[in-house]
């Protein structure tokens, strides 16, 4: 009895040895991608990543593009999370992880994007002073080139005058021009894709 107890011991041990031996070790994690899935044209989006290698790109293209197309893409270095500007035109995109493999983009993770039409808002007063300060608002994609600028209402798109970056901070004090007339108050987004657009005007008189 004692011998079959001793046998049965042995087997069991050895059973269990060839059973660890046989195992197969787990793939590692594939990387991932945390955002979200639609947003307005323009805004900058929040990615968050998980298993990303070494020297990987954070990237938006079409769907049907090659891995090696995007319309925006930055690097993301050590950091798990990352801001990116998406496309000022509404469509469909997909938002990828891409890292470079004997010199060929390879895509680890996407995820779809959709974007809705890009719109803002201005607030200002109708009337100031030549010189004067005043405070102004502008909100809308808040792209990360994005401004609120003073020019005259004929003034190219990428015209300069006094602005702020609304991605900072959505209100902010302007100086008035200090030539009396009229002017206009725009919100200018300035995203891939669209390039600068004009999405608000205000009028603004300079006295």
């Amino acid at each position: 009895m004692i011998r079959l107890l001793i046998a049965m011991l042995l087997a069991a041990i050895v059973s269990a040895s060839m059973g660890t031996s046989l195992a197969q070790p787990r793939p590692p994690a594939p990387p991932t991608l945390s955002a979200s899935r639609s947003v307005m044209a323009g805004t900058m989006l929040s990615v968050f990543v998980g298993k990303a290698p070494d020297a990987a790109l954070l990237a938006i293209a079409r769907p049907t593009d090659a891995p090696e197309t995007a319309f925006v893409s930055i690097p993301l270095g050590l950091v798990s999370a990352a801001s990116i500007t998406t496309p000022g035109e509404a469509g469909v995109y997909e938002l990828r992880l891409l890292r470079e493999n004997a010199g060929k983009s390879e895509i680890l993770a996407r995820q779809p994007l959709a974007t809705t039409t890009a719109s803002a808002t201005l607030a200002a007063p109708d009337k100031v002073k030549a010189n004067a300060s005043f405070a102004a608002r502008g909100i809308g994609p808040n792209g990360g080139r994005d401004r609120v600028v003073i020019v005259a209402p004929d003034a190219a798109v990428d015209a300069a005058g006094p602005s702020f970056l609304p991605a900072e901070n959505v209100e902010a004090t302007l100086e008035a021009p200090d030539t009396p007339g009229i002017y206009e108050l725009r919100y200018v987004m300035n995203a891939p894709v669209s390039g600068q657009r004009i999405l608000a005007r205000r009028p603004l008189t300079v006295e």
